[in-house]
């Protein structure tokens, strides 16, 4: 069997994400979707509901399982038997960041390929960072995230009120 692991905070995950592990089940005979549970920066769902959402989004796809995890990526992979890390690319300045965490990953792993798919055409714009600015301005995310995720988004946000510190680092306020 062989095995991949989709890695990220998916916070939240977005039609981007749903792509491509989807996509990535037709070159895989699974994929993990990993929700990585302690990244450098700000959150807005806790590991715990960031699963929930993942694993609600991927619910109908038997190829696909989701999981949690912490620390070297790599590691988590050996853990659980993939032979591959899938990344998503969406624009040029992906590219270098990916291929630096690829480089990095097989000094760590050399068993362990790095794979990367592009984007659908649709969702090159699509970041969790845009969604949850999006979604904390009121604005409208059907297009971008599931119904559950978008629900989700709303009451978190109406959890936080006006004190929400959880917005991308480029503004969409301008």
């Amino acid at each position: 069997m062989v095995r991949a692991l989709f890695p990220g905070t998916f916070d939240p995950i977005h039609y981007g994400h749903i792509d491509i592990a989807h996509r990535a089940t037709t070159l895989f005979d699974e994929v993990i979707v990993g929700v990585y549970d302690r990244p450098l920066k700000s959150l807005l769902f806790s590991p715990e509901i960031r699963l929930q959402l993942v694993a609600e989004a991927l619910k109908d796809n038997s190829r696909i399982r989701v999981m949690g995890f912490s620390g070297l990526t790599v590691e988590f992979c050996k853990k659980v038997k993939a032979n591959a890390i899938v990344r998503g690319l969406r624009v040029f300045s992906d590219f270098e960041y990916e291929f630096r965490m690829a480089l990095a990953n097989h000094r760590l792993a050399q068993e362990i390929e790095s794979v990367a798919l592009i984007t659908a055409e649709e969702h090159t714009f699509l970041t969790s960072s845009t969604v949850r600015e999006i979604a904390s301005l009121g604005g409208d995310v059907s297009s971008m995230v599931p119904p559950h995720v978008e629900k989700a988004l709303k009451a978190r946000f109406m959890e936080l009120g006006e004190s929400q510190q959880i917005v991308a680092s480029t503004s969409l306020r301008d």
